[in-house]
């Protein structure tokens, strides 16, 4: 079979039927959407309600085997330990928290965005709904993004355009099966950027009337397409969509870490880290996830020697970042970040399902981005200047004086060219800052940075720059309808 054939189960929204024979009648009523605030709520479906933060996580240089007591649920404990060892994860797709289940909720949620498309271009006031067509095509976009990233190759103009991609599907199912292939990762990364350069300027805060951090919003948009551009290697739009991102002073964007967030107690912290009223929060989901609850715990994750090295030694700015360790010792380190909340599956119901509100983009990831591609072009001050933004809102008891870093600072403290030396700081921030919400994997993927994972028994798995297992393999079901898999 040359051309591939992905189950419904894979692509279709949840509302569809079974995919064991056609359809035989309207499955929904998505038909019958036809006002903006029809499609709005559509569009709430548009973003996948699955975590990538615990297999990221695990993969990255921020775990290490603790010795953890581990999760109460043995599937996240494999997850977490197949994970680290760069095995295939065996799950069913179901299961959260899993990249077979965050496959599926991406290709869920570029359904419901193909099909508000589809609904507003046959909409015979489609003018009005433009703002709704650009959420529309940025949250697309974004779910082929992160399915690219994690599952294919990373970026490469001199293998994107052999290296095979994931399938961009820009129209909504109307049969049970259809025929797709991987095309290359050149090919999506074209995609995207056709629907980020069509959708951002049609992006209207406006329309949200009600938590539009939950929305594409226009700050939320510049994050996103300043990740994107970071990854194609294009960092003048990278720089130019994160200023976008940061409008003002760009220390005013980010969280106040030293001075209101390290007052809080744990169980405030926790519920107020991904408010959507916290400055620094952009966009946020709400994904079905046991991450929030299970991350103190997993037996792979931040222990004594991560902890050191990044929170309790002090760090190029001659001080030490904010965020309190809590926990018994290494085998609990952690950051309280995620507040846990339980959804009941029916209304009767006395159980229900675990949800997390994951950030999906912040202005601190924004600000490092512009940082990166300062320092990348050589604009040295200016990189320096984005860092001591930073600088000012993550150090413990900052001053200007004592904290904001030089270029000498900077030389000294890596012994390294200026441009290398701002580059390892900018990389060292976002990789202490991101704890527990798997961005550094990104970071490793961008750089080929090579990582090797320990064992309590003293085995060493070594992640290489080159390594096949940095990109995920795509689950079991579409090896069964005939899909290209990943190289091992």
């Amino acid at each position: 079979m040359k051309r591939s054939i992905l189950y419904c189960s894979l692509l279709s929204m949840a509302l569809l039927a079974g995919c064991n024979k056609y359809l035989d009648k309207e499955p929904d009523n998505r038909t019958d959407i036809q006002t903006a605030d029809q499609i709005a709520q559509l569009l709430t479906a548009a973003y996948p309600r699955a975590n990538y933060i615990l297999f990221c996580e695990a993969m990255s240089d921020n775990a290490e085997d603790k010795e953890g007591a581990g999760s109460s649920y043995d599937i996240l404990n494999k997850i977490n330990r197949q994970s680290y060892r760069y095995e295939p994860v065996e799950t069913a797709p179901d299961d959260q928290d899993s990249p077979d289940n965050y496959w599926m909720a991406c290709y869920k949620a570029i359904a419901a965005a193909n099909q508000a498309l589809e609904i507003i271009e046959a909409s015979p006031d489609k003018d009005q709904l433009n703002a709704h067509r650009g959420e529309a095509l940025l949250a697309r976009a974004y779910a082929h993004f992160m399915l690219v990233a994690l599952f294919a190759k990373t970026y490469d103009p001199a293998t994107a355009a052999s290296d095979p991609g994931i399938p961009y599907v820009t129209a909504p199912e109307k049969e049970v099966f259809l025929q797709y292939d991987r095309k290359t990762v050149a090919y999506t990364y074209e995609m995207i950027e056709k629907d980020i350069k069509e959708g951002y300027p049609l992006i209207d805060d406006k329309i949200y009337k009600e938590a539009p951090k939950f929305h594409f919003n226009k700050k939320a948009a510049a994050a996103f397409a300043a990740r994107f551009y970071l990854f194609k290697q294009d960092y003048v739009q990278t720089i130019s969509y994160a200023s976008q991102a940061l409008p003002g002073n760009a220390a005013d964007n980010i969280r106040p870490w030293n001075t209101i967030l390290t007052n809080l107690q744990y169980n405030e912290l926790e519920a107020e880290y991904t408010k959507s009223t916290l400055t620094g929060n952009l966009l946020l989901q709400e994904a079905n996830s046991f991450w929030g609850e299970a991350y103190p715990s997993l037996r792979f994750g931040l222990g004594q020697k991560i902890a050191n090295n990044l929170l309790i030694q002090n760090n190029v700015s001659g001080g030490r970042y904010t965020y309190d360790l809590y926990g018994a010792g290494p085998r609990n380190y952690n950051i309280p970040k995620f507040y846990t909340h339980t959804v009941a599956t029916s209304i009767n119901a006395n159980t229900g399902d675990p949800y997390n509100t994951i950030p999906l983009f912040t202005a601190e990831e924004a600000l490092l981005n512009r940082a990166e591609a300062y320092a990348i072009q050589g604009e040295i001050a200016l990189a320096i200047a984005d860092m001591n933004a930073f600088v000012s809102k993550n150090i413990q008891g900052y001053t200007a004086g004592a904290h904001n870093l030089t270029n000498s600072k900077l030389t000294n403290y890596y012994g390294a060219p200026l441009q290398y030396a701002a580059m390892y700081a900018i990389l060292d921030f976002k990789k202490a800052f991101f704890l527990h919400e798997g961005i550094r994997w990104f970071d490793i993927l961008r750089w080929k940075i090579p990582v090797t994972h320990e064992t309590l028994e003293g085995e060493q798995i070594v992640l290489t720059a080159d390594d096949n297992r940095r990109a995920l393999q795509l689950p079991a079901l579409t090896k069964q309808a005939g899909l290209a898999q990943n190289p091992r």
